[in-house]
């Protein structure tokens, strides 16, 4: 991808989208990924769906309905547990369609991140999937409260690390929408930009959660 001779940053628009989206797969396939077993945790999956919005490539980020039992009003990832039978990529396919009325085949999987385990008891994988030229988002407003589109531009920032009281390990936080974003979402867009947009390979399970996620 272009850089400019005198700065590390990647111009976006200088990349076309097949060209993007060859070096996102290859990046995926060449990743060497980390499974964790649930050993007790529930089994989730979280999809990060590359689209195109005039000309610029992004992705959907939610904004969870204040009537949701867990983590009402919180930004995520479409997303959710594994149904019966179901494997990660068509969780997070079904997700997307449930919260964000976006259907996709699952040939639109580029492959799959680091399982994220969560605070909440879940195991949480990321599935990275290019949806091209979709539809808009009809967000199902008893699961989605508003949704926003964040540029990969965006997403290519240095995060924070803070300390968190009672944890040896620090939590992230991305600089996003005005404020910060935090695990596991946070993490798991931090791996997303190493890995598949720097060819990176970083890991982030030693990243925590704020306490708000799992007090």
């Amino acid at each position: 991808m272009p850089v400019d001779e005198d700065s590390s940053e990647y111009r976006w628009g200088d990349v076309p989208a097949d060209q993007l989206r060859g070096a996102i797969t290859e990046a995926l396939h060449t990743f060497s990924r980390q499974a964790v077993e649930p050993d007790g945790r529930k089994p989730a999956a979280v999809l990060i769906a590359i689209a195109d919005r005039d000309g610029e490539q992004g992705i959907w980020l939610t904004e969870r309905s204040p009537g949701l039992r867990a983590h009402a009003g919180q930004l995520a990832l479409p997303g959710g547990k594994l149904d019966a039978g179901e494997d990660a990529r068509s969780a997070a396919l079904r997700e997307l369609r449930e919260e964000l009325g976006i259907a996709a085949p699952r040939s639109t999987v580029l492959g799959l991140l680091d399982d994220y385990p969560t605070r909440s008891g879940y195991v949480m994988t990321p599935v990275v999937a290019w949806l091209g030229h979709s539809s808009d988002p009809i967000p199902n407003p008893t699961e989605v409260a508003a949704v926003h589109w964040i540029p990969l531009a965006d997403l290519d920032r240095d995060p924070l690390f803070v300390p968190v009281p009672g944890s040896d390990r620090p939590a992230i936080q991305l600089p996003l929408l005005g404020g910060h974003l935090h695990a596991p979402t946070a993490a798991i867009l931090h791996q997303f930009r190493e890995v598949a947009l720097h060819r990176r390979p970083t890991r982030v399970d030693r990243m925590e959660q704020p306490r708000f996620a799992w007090e």
